[in-house]
């Protein structure tokens, strides 16, 4: 397999946008004196999200290759300033029939990778950008609901589009409540009990691309721990 680097991420994917729900993070970043991260800010809102940029400016970080973006309200000048403080390459947008994207991002197209939700992307919008940013969980997880037109269409558009980046987070091997919508049952997470609910990750070695973010919300010492056990599976 090619070389692949498994970023850990700072990942805000159910927590409340408080300073106090990241800052852990932070500080974990701080004390690792690590130099590069992902980024899901996926929750924060504008103010939130540069508050956290300031925050990470104090820290050993370096570069932030991947960051996934709120179509809804990044602007294009707020990618300017990441890429411009964090040298970020690469980042992802939802499905557009989802979060319709409001802004002109045509700058940054061929940089920007659409992510597999519910939703498998459609060609008209994957050959608006960049192709595709695979969520193996989610993908995964329809799998093991026994969704075979998700699967079918996932390695259509694979077939067809770059794979720009990918998100790497676990399966549970039970039914768990969707943590918005607890009604809701699923197999993908964002937060890790045991390092086997990445084992799912062999039957997809394949297609995992060289930027590869771990979006977990499990500290970014554990993340580190599961770095280490994906290079050992998948490399």
């Amino acid at each position: 397999m090619k070389e692949v680097n498994f970023l850990p991420s700072l990942t805000t994917v159910t927590m409340q946008a408080g300073v106090g729900d990241w800052m852990k993070m932070i500080e974990d970043i701080r004390r690792l004196k690590l130099k590069e991260i992902g980024l899901f800010p996926t929750v924060l809102e504008k103010e939130a999200r540069y508050k956290l940029y300031e925050e990470l400016k104090k820290t050993s970080i370096e570069k932030i290759p991947f960051v996934h973006l709120r179509g809804q309200d990044m602007d294009l000048e707020e990618l300017d300033f990441l890429v411009e403080n964090f040298h970020t390459k690469v980042f992802n947008i939802h499905t557009t029939a989802t979060w319709p994207v409001v802004f002109d991002y045509s700058k940054y197209a061929k940089q920007i990778f659409i992510e597999n939700g519910k939703l498998v992307p459609t060609e008209e919008e994957l050959s608006k950008f960049g192709g595709l940013c695979i969520d193996f969980s989610h993908w995964e997880n329809q799998v093991r609901l026994g969704n075979e037109e998700y699967d079918r269409q996932m390695k259509e558009r694979i077939a067809k589009y770059p794979i720009g980046v990918c998100h790497l987070s676990p399966i549970s091997d039970e039914l768990i409540p969707n943590p918005v919508k607890p009604e809701l049952l699923q197999h993908d997470s964002h937060r890790m009990n045991n390092f086997r609910e990445f084992d799912y990750l062999k039957n997809y070695v394949k297609y995992v691309p060289k930027i590869s973010a771990i979006e977990l919300e499990n500290s970014i010492e554990q993340q580190l721990e599961v770095k280490k056990y994906l290079e050992d599976i998948l490399q």
